[in-house]
C-alpha cells in the first residue's frame, strides 16, 4: 500500500487543525484551565461555612458561585458540572436528599454529554451518585433509586455495572418494603 491510498479518518492536517479547540483538549496542559483561583477560593469558602456550622450560609454560597459560573461558562461546561457537584454534595450532607440525588444525576447526564459515558469523570460521577443513593433514608431510596436507573441505564446501558448494582439494590429495596 501506497500513501496515497492510506485511509486517513482526520482528514487533511493543517496548521488550523493544531490550533483548535479540540486538539487542545488532547494535548496536556493545553484544555481547559483548572479552576480558577478564586473558583477554588470561592468553593473553599462554601466547604468553610459548612464546618463552621453555617450550612444555610454555605448553600447561598454555593448557588451564587454556580450562577457565577454558569453565566461565563454556559450550562454545559466542565467547570458547570463540578460546582453542581459540590451543591449536590451539600444538600446531601444537610439531608435534602432529593436534591443531592438530582444534582449528582445531573452532572452523570452533563459529564456524559460533554465527556462521553465512559470517560472516568463520568463514570467516577455514576459511582458517586450510586453511593449517595445507598445512603438515603428507606423512604426515599426507592423513588430515587428508578430515577438513578433510569440515568445510569440511558448513559451506560442496561449492562452496565452501576446500573445491574442499583437494579439489585432497588430490587432488595421493593422486596423489604412488601415485608
Amino acid at each position: 500500500m501506497d500513501d496515497a491510498t492510506l485511509y486517513r479518518p482526520w482528514g487533511t492536517v493543517t496548521p488550523t487543525l493544531w490550533g483548535s479547540a479540540a486538539v487542545a483538549e488532547l494535548i496536556p496542559g493545553t484544555g481547559p484551565d483548572p479552576l480558577s483561583g478564586t473558583v477554588q477560593e470561592r468553593l473553599a469558602a462554601v466547604a468553610h461555612a459548612y464546618t463552621a456550622d453555617r450550612p444555610d450560609q454555605a448553600a447561598d454560597l454555593a448557588r451564587q458561585l454556580d450562577a457565577e459560573v454558569t453565566a461565563q461558562y454556559g450550562d454545559a461546561h466542565l467547570r458547570t458540572a463540578e460546582v453542581r457537584e459540590v451543591r449536590g454534595y451539600l444538600a446531601h450532607l444537610m439531608g435534602d436528599h432529593r436534591s443531592a440525588v438530582g444534582w449528582y444525576l445531573h452532572v452523570v447526564r452533563l459529564r456524559a454529554g460533554l465527556q462521553g459515558p465512559q470517560h472516568p469523570d463520568t463514570v467516577g460521577a455514576s459511582r458517586r451518585a450510586y453511593s449517595l443513593w445507598r445512603n438515603v433514608p428507606a423512604a426515599d431510596a426507592v423513588p430515587l433509586g428508578s430515577e438513578l436507573l433510569s440515568t445510569v441505564t440511558a448513559v451506560h446501558g442496561p449492562e452496565s455495572a452501576v446500573a445491574q448494582h442499583t437494579r439489585d439494590g432497588l430490587k432488595a429495596l421493593t422486596e423489604q418494603a412488601l415485608l
